[in-house]
């Protein structure tokens, strides 16, 4: 065993047996470098990576590659899920120096840890213009022996422009033109047959399809409702969707949705969520609602801790071989449904041949992908025809399970967590589900109670036992929305004292206080070449887009003007990056929101559990309005409320009966305890799911 023996990663325990003498990121393996003036190979993946186990099993596996890097080089292995931080830093790199990024990501760097070379996956032998390890190790090795000058030279220009690009860059405000700018490079880029934006690959964005239904909400633009219909529709009926076992993969490899990567991330079904919860409120189509049931079906079922967290991610490989697990011949479809096969087949584009191309020669293989056509899509869910597929998918289902499953990376993060207990929460509320709701909760007691240290910081991963490695903004930053949620789901104070919390530590020890920006990182972490802060809304919202949310949303929630300020900085702080590339912060556009267009306040006092009360908040939470915030003041036990929320003190119920107070800017309307009239109260507030 290598040195990777003692880590709890499970990418990094994948490398563990190779012959590459492998050594976690740690200063013993800096200085190893130092005292030997070896250079240092820096290799980063992620253990649910197709690519990196193709690059594991050609190069690391390999022992003459493994040769050239024991005597060359000390090599250091990254888990980037683990070490985000680590691997923003040299995403970077890699960019700058290639013009692209990618995993696995290849860095090779000088003994006191200067990059000079980058790449993503690098066969053993040099192919079609492409270096191979067999011969770049050794050229670089040779370089660093004969001419040592000219690599120092290479990284101190390229880490030069990197800290350069750091300096503060704050241009004027944000307003709503950047908005009208996205909007139009969304229109612009989708796709009208197939939905989605750009060509193959194709990756979903749930905050691109969140961002274009606000701006319906708000402005009635039925073109962009559209859009996000289409695009939710065809991936919930393509190859991205597991059709069998449901949840989403990881991206469409194709323009069509058919040939997914077949990994799967919790960060992906927590995110989709929300734009399919959105769509059903919009217009009440119940495939929607069912497709964030089945997501949750999934997550519950398959990467649920029995500690209440949620798991990471399952792999794309079972046996050696990416989407086995999910692959059927028309044999197999046939064996397993015998009178029912000929149904199933047709409605899920079931081929003698098989729909899925080989990768590399390009001809048909015998095993097919399950999708849905548009017409058999439509089929009504309580027709014979459904109730037999459905008895048909369950069968298949129980088949599959006999499989050998695709490796499941049982680490649990802290940020991940956090957007799960979000949809978890969200949807609880939305559909009236108490169970989806209790499971945000366990998430978040587990998160809280077993990934914290004595002095209130949090963690950024778990396994086995351990709780390890200081927490990055997005574990604050997504944790604290989702407490957030589950506040606005369950009234219970103890959630908003804890996102309170957090948001704290957001601004103290990650948000710069003189610029506004926001870090990765806090000030009293592990110094790297620059101290990254991730503002693009990629894969994933930014951290910098998720605190802004929290900020804004703990000001109107609480009164307190100092959050006001630090989103007001920090919406400062990204105006010049936003206003190059609008399309680009979907999710930061829509915090912003929270700052830029007129919000509400409505506080529900009133007795827990009585008839009253709970029409009253049923009435409210069904308006759905934009840029509102919800507080429950409870009429006999209100203190632990009142003192996160002292605006509210003076609020009583009146005549014996719930009464809502609706406010704009912390002004109120005359208290309501009529039902009807709070209802038409709330019909004339714009941003409704009606208008």
């Amino acid at each position: 065993m290598n040195p990777l023996n003692t880590e709890k990663s499970p990418y990094l325990l994948q490398h563990v047996d190779n012959p590459v003498v492998w050594y976690p990121w740690a200063e013993l393996a800096f200085k190893r470098a130092r005292d030997e003036n070896k250079l240092i190979f820096l290799s980063i993946g992620y253990s649910t990576c197709h690519w990196c186990h193709v690059m594991a099993h050609e190069c690391f596996e390999d022992e003459e590659v493994a040769e050239l890097l024991n005597l060359h080089y000390i090599s250091i292995k990254v888990d980037r899920e683990e070490r985000p931080d680590i691997d923003q830093v040299y995403m970077e790199v890699c960019q700058r120096l290639t013009g692209s990024g990618g995993w696995p990501l290849t860095i090779i760097m000088t003994p006191d840890a200067q990059p000079f070379y980058a790449a993503t996956y690098l066969p053993k032998h040099g192919r079609h213009g492409q270096h191979g390890m067999m011969n770049l190790l050794p050229w670089v090795a040779d370089k660093w022996q004969g001419d040592p000058d000219s690599l120092r030279n290479a990284s101190k220009e390229i880490v030069g422009e990197m800290q350069g690009g750091m300096s503060p860059d704050a241009g004027n405000s944000i307003s709503l033109d950047l908005h009208t700018e996205a909007e139009q490079t969304l229109k612009r880029t989708f796709d009208r047959q197939y939905g989605g934006f750009g060509t193959a690959p194709k990756f979903p964005r749930p905050h691109d399809l969140t961002f274009l239904l606000q701006v319906y909400r708000l402005s009635g633009d039925e073109q962009c409702l559209s859009m996000v219909e289409q695009t939710l529709q065809l991936m919930r009926n393509g190859g991205i969707y597991d059709q069998i076992g449901f949840g989403f993969h990881r991206y469409s490899t194709d323009e069509k949705w058919l040939v997914p990567h077949f990994e799967k991330m919790l960060y992906d079904q927590a995110g989709l969520v929300l734009p399919y919860l959105e769509a059903w409120k919009i217009s009440g189509d119940e495939i929607y609602a069912r497709t964030v049931r089945e997501i949750f079906t999934y997550l519950l079922r398959d990467m649920s801790s029995p500690k209440g967290a949620f798991f990471s991610a399952e792999d794309a490989d079972s046996e050696g071989v990416e989407g086995k697990f999910y692959f059927w011949s028309e044999f197999d479809v046939t064996t397993q449904l015998d009178a029912d096969a000929e149904a199933f087949c047709t409605t899920y584009n079931v081929l003698t041949d098989g729909n899925y191309h080989d990768e590399m020669t390009g001809k048909v293989t015998g095993n097919n992908i399950l999708h849905l056509s548009p017409a058999s899509a439509g089929a009504p869910d309580k027709s014979a025809l459904a109730e037999c597929l459905d008895a048909s998918r369950r069968k298949l289902f129980e088949a599959r399970e006999k499989r050998v499953r695709p490796h499941l990376d049982d680490k649990i993060i802290t940020a991940w967590n956090g957007m799960a207990i979000s949809a978890l929460a969200e949807s609880g509320r939305v559909l009236g589900d108490q169970e989806y709701i209790e499971s945000a909760c366990r998430t978040a007691d587990f998160i809280l109670t077993s990934m914290r240290s004595k002095d209130g910081r949090l963690f950024r991963r778990y396994r086995l036992g351990e709780a390890a490695i200081p927490a990055f903004s997005e574990d604050y930053a997504f944790l604290a929305r989702g407490l957030l949620d589950l506040y606005a789901a369950t009234f219970d104070p103890q959630h908003l004292a804890q996102t309170i919390e957090l948001a704290n530590i957001l601004r103290q020890f990650l948000q710069d206080p003189d610029n506004g920006r926001l870090y990765d990182t806090p000030h009293d972490g592990e110094k790297l070449l620059i101290r990254p802060s991730s503002t693009f809304d990629g894969a994933m919202p930014s951290a910098s887009s998720v605190t802004l949310d929290v900020f804004a949303r703990l000001f109107l929630l609480t009164g307190d003007s100092s959050w006001q300020d630090v989103a007001d900085h920090l919406l400062h702080a990204l105006s010049a990056e936003v206003s190059r590339y609008p399309a680009g912060y979907t999710q930061f556009l829509q915090s912003a929101n929270w700052l830029l267009r007129p919000t509400r306040e409505i506080v529900i006092v009133g007795s827990p559990g009585e008839a009253s009360t709970e029409t009253m908040l049923s009435v409210v939470r069904s308006a759905n309005l934009q840029q509102t915030v919800v507080l429950f003041k409870p009429e006999n036990s209100s203190e632990a409320i009142v003192s996160l929320v002292p605006f509210v003190q003076s609020m009583k119920t009146m005549h014996g009966r719930a009464t809502a107070y609706v406010c704009q800017n912390f002004t109120c309307r005359a208290p309501l305890t009529d039902v009807a009239e709070l209802q038409t109260v709330l019909s004339l507030l714009p941003g409704r799911v009606s208008d």
